[in-house]
């Protein structure tokens, strides 16, 4: 472990990355005082908010509540911390998180945007702890229309610190209520928050937004031993928190636009390989229109998890790289918006996340500004170069956790060379071919054998090699799948 928190730390400051803290953030971030909640916000500590991230999570961004309303309909409440509070503009702390940009979580240990004293403390939505936050009402409808968005600053106390995997097993009937929830009335809250998110998802999906599983590797560790990368799954709870952030952001961009401040825009622009989307398409005999469509890609995806859902991930792994990458986009007041391919909508931001990525940080400045009839403190130049900026980092950022992920995958199959292994091409380009296998969830290279396969294409191939070091993991194609 020691080893692979080195090499991370070398690879973050090979990538431009500061994987270290100032003596200076740290001073301002320990001289921070335990200050209770402000006056002058709505008192909404006693509605039932919680909370529900992975089992290990201390930075917790989030909370979400919901009260029925007439019609069917249902008023959903999301909190985000107010990291701005603290994290004043120009000091040290706000410093380095502009540098990095976000959190880095590798399979050697995470490194915050923000000390843990406020990450994981003080602007940390931790339960039973009462903090300053930036609400998100939202009024779904039955059909799963968001009919009114209002977001104002209050006061929140989280009632139950909650798990993916525990609410899920409950939610599906697989398992007992967990913790805090044997409460009736949490009970409920969840259960009313959960047909709420449904029928967002729903609408969603209708509207073609697509729907895809990205397999992200977890470390498992046995004491300090890392013993496996397993894929993580997809699972209720998580859609559940999903639809609410993707609704609470897109109200919040919504917002902003209305009162005509500049804002960064999350976008995906339409798939420039959609032609290998289509070729794709078409080996599962499905048609695909020659232009890039998101509610054809929608239905495809969606006849596909239902038609052979073990090997899902695998075809949504190919599809998420064939699509591209979501970047920042600055945008005036105005302009011409820049819309979100995969979610299917054209007025979207990141904001609910704001102890882990700086542009959530930005948005909820901008809010906050706009919520007190305050100037934008961000002007058009230095939106423009901070979607640059970030854009890069997030590219660095995540280039640092495969590199770790894959040496610590070089750790567990130095090994096991010689093993045939199955896998599915995701990259292919004159730089390299790539294919990742599932046991341990790893990336490696084809360095023989590659002719000929593209993004998608299943194949068998044999470990040739390992270097823990630079995190290479060498194969050879054995046979086709």
């Amino acid at each position: 472990m020691d080893q692979l928190r080195a090499i991370a730390r070398r690879i973050m400051s090979e990538r431009g990355l500061l994987p270290e803290f100032s003596p200076r953030a740290l001073a301002e971030a320990s001289a921070i005082p335990r200050a209770p909640a402000a006056s002058g916000v709505r008192d909404l500590r006693e509605r039932l908010w919680v909370s529900i991230d992975n089992d290990s999570s201390r930075d917790l961004d989030q909370l979400s509540v919901a009260e029925p309303l007439a019609g069917g309909a249902t008023r959903v409440f999301v909190a985000i911390a107010d990291v701005d509070v603290p994290v004043h503009r120009g000091t040290a702390l706000d410093q380095h998180a502009r540098a990095n940009t976000t959190s880095v979580y590798t399979a050697a240990g995470n490194f915050p945007m923000l000390p843990e004293r406020l990450s994981t403390d003080l602007t940390s939505l931790n339960e039973d702890q009462e903090r300053l936050a930036l609400v998100v009402e939202l009024d779904v409808a039955e059909d799963g229309t968001v009919t009114r968005s209002e977001p104002y600053r209050a006061a929140v106390r989280n009632h139950a610190k909650l798990a993916y995997r525990a609410v899920a097993a409950w939610l599906d009937g697989h398992a007992p209520a967990p913790g805090r929830l044997t409460s009736g009335a949490l009970a409920e809250q969840l259960r009313l928050q959960d047909r709420a998110a449904q029928r967002l998802r729903r609408l969603r999906r209708e509207h073609g937004s697509l729907d895809l599983e990205t397999p992200q590797a977890e470390a498992v560790f046995d004491g300090p031993e890392l013993t496996d990368l397993r894929p993580a799954e997809p699972n209720r709870a998580k859609e559940l928190i999903e639809d609410f952030m993707l609704a609470a952001n897109a109200a919040n961009s919504r917002y902003l636009a209305r009162r005509g401040f500049p804002l960064l825009r999350r976008v995906l622009r339409s798939p420039e390989r959609w032609d290998r989307i289509v070729a794709l398409a078409a080996q599962y005999g499905a048609t695909l229109p020659a232009q890039p469509d998101g509610a054809a890609l929608a239905g495809f995806l969606s006849a596909r998890r239902r038609a052979d859902q073990q090997r899902f991930a695998d075809l949504s792994l190919s599809i998420v790289k064939l699509l591209g990458r979501g970047e920042y986009a600055f945008e005036q007041s105005g302009s011409k918006q820049q819309g979100h391919f995969g979610l299917a909508v054209s007025d979207y931001t990141h904001s609910t996340a704001p102890n882990r990525r700086f542009p959530d940080l930005v948005i909820q400045r901008l809010l906050k500004a706009a919520l007190a009839d305050q100037p934008p403190p961000y002007g058009a130049e230095e939106l423009a170069e901070l979607a640059r900026h970030c854009n890069e980092q997030e590219q660095n950022a995540a280039k640092v956790e495969r590199q770790v992920n894959k040496c610590a995958a070089a750790t567990l199959l130095a090994s096991r060379v010689g093993e045939r292994f199955e896998a599915v091409v995701t990259g292919a380009s004159p730089k390299g071919t790539w294919v990742r296998i599932l046991r341990p969830a790893v990336e490696g290279r084809v360095v023989r054998g590659f002719h000929g396969l593209d993004v998608g294409d299943r194949v068998r191939v044999e470990l040739l090699d390992t270097d823990i070091e630079r995190g290479f993991i060498d194969f050879a194609r054995a046979e086709a799948a």
